[in-house]
């Protein structure tokens, strides 16, 4: 079994272009073998990739979206808007399962999140521009592990 997770940033321009690439990059993966998809449930490119795969689902039902959430859905979406709150809740219900790796939100469980992602990944498709995030920090755990990284944020 071959495994992607994502990694990208919160606060970024989704453009139809760009969900149209992250469309195809899954399909691409899925072809390769990819039937888990881990995703970490951030606001941004994490939510994007996540309704990205339950749209796929029907078309290939072999594939599987694990959610893998730092702490508690109402910790990680306190300060959330209704409108993202109910967007999140909709992908927890699609999911095939929800890991939480810790009860409370800690200033620790991010980062051991985005290293659980990595761990488990065969492939990482990321949205990665900034020099400092926590995103940069999870493409480097990845390139430390020698997983194959696909960054949509790189124009081909």
């Amino acid at each position: 079994m071959k495994t992607c997770c994502f990694t990208g940033h919160r606060i970024m321009k989704i453009t139809p272009e760009l969900i149209q690439r992250l469309r195809d990059t899954i399909i691409n993966v899925i072809n390769k073998g990819v039937t888990d998809f881990y995703d970490g449930g951030a606001l941004g490119w994490d939510q994007l990739c996540a309704e990205t795969v339950i749209s796929l689902k029907a078309e290939y039902p072999n594939i599987k979206l694990r959610m893998l959430l730092p702490c508690l859905p109402e910790e990680q979406s306190k300060d959330w808007n209704s409108d993202q709150t109910k967007r999140f809740k909709k992908i927890l219900q699609a999911a095939n399962s929800v890991t939480i790796l810790s009860q409370h939100y800690t200033s620790e469980c991010m980062r051991k999140r985005n290293e659980k992602l990595v761990e488990i990944a065969d492939i990482c498709i990321c949205f990665c521009t900034n020099l400092r995030s926590g995103t940069v920090q999870t493409v480097r755990m990845a390139k430390a592990k020698n997983i194959v990284i696909i960054n949509l944020a790189i124009q081909e």
